[in-house]
C-alpha cells in the first residue's frame, strides 16, 4: 500500500483511520508491514503467553519518594498483594491511560501542574498530557471528585490501560 508521495512510513492520521475501522471488529491482532522496513503491529485484549494460555499485563506503579517500586495486580484483578493493596480496595475511581505514551503533569516544564494531591476537579477537567506519536492528548476527568494519588512521575513511560490517577468522590 504506497502512498501517492512515494513515502511508506505512516502517519498519526492512518493510524488512527485504522484504529477507528478495528475499534468495532471482533479483530484481536493486526499487523501491517510496508516497504522500507515500516511495520505497524495492533493487538486488543490480552498477550497471549508462550504455550497458547492467555496471561494478566502487570501494571508498575509510581513508588513514594524513596521507596522501591510495587507492582500492582491487573485491574479487575481478585487477588491482592501482601506488600501493596488493590487499587480497588481504596475509595474513589480510576483514570488510565487511554494508550501507550508518555506522561506529563503540565503543558510545559515552566508551567504548572495541572492537578495535585488533594486538588478537586470538575468533569472535564485537564489531569495531564500523555503524549503518543508526536501529538500531546489531553487526559480529562471523568467526573467530579478531589485527586486522591498520582500514580506516575512526570516524563515517565505509560502504558495503555495503566493507572494514572485515583480519583475519590467529592
Amino acid at each position: 500500500m504506497a502512498r501517492p508521495d512515494g513515502g511508506d512510513e505512516l502517519n498519526a492520521k492512518e493510524i488512527k483511520e485504522i484504529l477507528a475501522v478495528l475499534k468495532d471488529s471482533d479483530v484481536s491482532e493486526l499487523e501491517l508491514e510496508r516497504g522500507g522496513g515500516v511495520r505497524l503491529k495492533i493487538r486488543r485484549g490480552p498477550i497471549p503467553a508462550a504455550g497458547g494460555t492467555m496471561m494478566q499485563p502487570v501494571v508498575m506503579q509510581a513508588p513514594p519518594t524513596g521507596a522501591s517500586p510495587v507492582a500492582a495486580p491487573p485491574s479487575g484483578s481478585t487477588g491482592a498483594s501482601p506488600a501493596a493493596p488493590a487499587a480497588a480496595e481504596k475509595p474513589g475511581k480510576m483514570i488510565t491511560s487511554p494508550f501507550v505514551g508518555t506522561f506529563y503533569r503540565a503543558a510545559s516544564p515552566e508551567a504548572p501542574n495541572y492537578v495535585e494531591v488533594g486538588q478537586a476537579v470538575k468533569k472535564g477537567a485537564v489531569l495531564c498530557i500523555v503524549e503518543a506519536m508526536k501529538l500531546m492528548n489531553e487526559i480529562e476527568a471523568e467526573f467530579d471528585g478531589k485527586v486522591a494519588e498520582i500514580f506516575v512521575e512526570n516524563g515517565q513511560p505509560v502504558e495503555y490501560g495503566q493507572p494514572l490517577f485515583r480519583i475519590e468522590s467529592a
